[in-house]
């Protein structure tokens, strides 16, 4: 079959997936047509959807074609569908962007990066299929590595990893170099008591040890000292910047890293 007999054919092919369909697939499926034919109607095809008043486009995407409609028409698709669009908190897309520049990477690599605890954040990423698990390192420990998956580059619109874009081109924050400062500064708030702390912890001291003073003897665990000693507790542990959530069994119950 030449380009033009080709054409629905491969629209039909390509519409009904759910997946990309790679060339090679297409060649055999259709073995009584050349490469050059099914690259010339695939083309044809591309053309044919970016004239105006199209609904949908045809695009190259993780190793293989598929259809997807148009940003244009984006407003009335959801009125249709009604989905929640796909979001991913911050911890999230920081771990993605270390896995996809740095792969093959392991956990330890990525939390010296961010600076935090990424365990949970690593496992949603597993369950959301964006990132794999690629084999071991031959380390002490044998640690997993860790690499994006086609469903990573479906997401993003991208054909193959090279064609993320470079750090250069990639605007702070979203840089590596400054994720790794984010991470440093998370890091030293984690083991940082500031002088106005310390003043408060002693102001409180100071005021139990005035009311031993006056009442004489009082209990160690006496209740106006240990509603004092928690009361000021709390109080600091509310001016405390927030840390990571600590590495959960269920991570869809955690809070964001």
């Amino acid at each position: 079959m030449d380009a033009i007999e080709l054409m629905p054919v491969l629209e039909s092919l390509i519409f009904v997936s759910e997946n990309p369909v790679r060339i090679e697939t297409i060649i055999e499926i259709i073995p009584e047509s050349s490469r050059e034919a099914i690259l010339e109607a695939i083309q044809k095809i591309r053309q044919a959807c970016d004239e105006e008043g199209r609904g949908v486009e045809l695009v190259e995407v993780a190793g293989g074609y598929q259809f997807r409609t148009k940003t244009r028409w984006a407003e009335w698709i959801n009125r249709l569908k009604k989905a929640k669009p796909f979001k991913l908190s911050q911890s999230a897309l920081e771990t993605l962007a270390i896995i996809a520049y740095r792969q093959p990477v392991i956990r330890p690599e990525i939390e010296q990066v961010r600076g935090v605890d990424s365990g949970w954040v690593v496992r949603s990423l597993l369950e959301r299929g964006l990132i794999k698990m690629m084999g071991r390192r031959d380390i002490p420990g044998r640690p997993i590595v860790y690499g994006t998956t086609k469903a990573f580059l479906e997401l993003f619109g991208l054909n193959v990893l090279s064609d993320l874009p470079t750090l250069k081109e990639v605007q702070p924050p979203s840089d590596l170099g400054e994720i790794e400062k984010i991470g440093a500064k998370r890091a030293s708030v984690k083991k940082e008591i500031t002088s106005s702390e310390e003043s408060e912890i002693s102001e409180v001291l100071e005021e139990i040890e005035k009311d031993k003073s006056a009442e004489g003897e009082v209990e160690p665990h006496g209740h106006h000292d240990g509603v004092r000693y928690r009361e000021a507790l709390e109080e600091l542990q509310k001016s405390q910047p927030e840390e990571e959530s600590p590495d959960q069994e269920e991570p869809g119950h955690g809070h964001s890293g």
